[in-house]
């Protein structure tokens, strides 16, 4: 093999795990952006075809976005925040300060990985079909009495736990 063909060899490698954690794994703020994507799209009831579609990508590139398996570019990005009618800074709202360390720019300093919050009830599919449901009540009363019922029930289940 010669110099150039071991030097495009070397940075294809340099490149494909460019970001990723060094287990491998995607970084976690890809990760978490992805998840913010999927959030995002669910919450309005768009499929991953369509939003591929909107945006010229097939829902496999899509699925690889949500996953974190393919870093979204800022072009990207933009063109993603326009179609989901939110701004860019969403896709990184509340973040977690240990997914927010995995930064690449940190990687270098940081070997280990932070763990992955699962308890987080605002990527759980139950929450996105009930703000879903929500939504789709159109009398404003009806709307404002669940919300009402679903605070006193909190307060009362938190009062419950704090007593017992």
């Amino acid at each position: 093999m010669g110099f150039a063909e071991k030097q495009d060899l070397e940075g294809t490698a340099r490149r494909s795990s460019r970001g990723r954690m060094p287990s491998g794994k995607p970084n976690p703020v890809d990760v978490y952006v992805g998840s913010r994507v999927l959030l995002r799209r669910t919450l309005l009831g768009l499929s991953q075809e369509k939003l591929g579609e909107a945006i010229g990508l097939t829902f496999q590139q899509v699925q690889k976005y949500e996953r974190g398996a393919n870093r979204i570019g800022a072009s990207r990005l933009w063109d993603l925040s326009r179609v989901l009618d939110c701004p860019v800074s969403y896709f990184f709202e509340d973040m977690e300060d240990d997914v927010q360390a995995a930064s690449p720019r940190n990687l270098t300093e940081r070997t280990e990985e932070p763990e992955h919050k699962d308890s987080d009830p605002m990527t759980k599919r139950e929450t996105l079909e009930l703000v879903r449901a929500y939504y789709k009540i159109t009398d404003p009363q009806v709307r404002r009495r669940i919300y009402e019922l679903a605070k006193s029930l909190a307060a009362a289940e938190g009062a419950i736990l704090e007593d017992g």
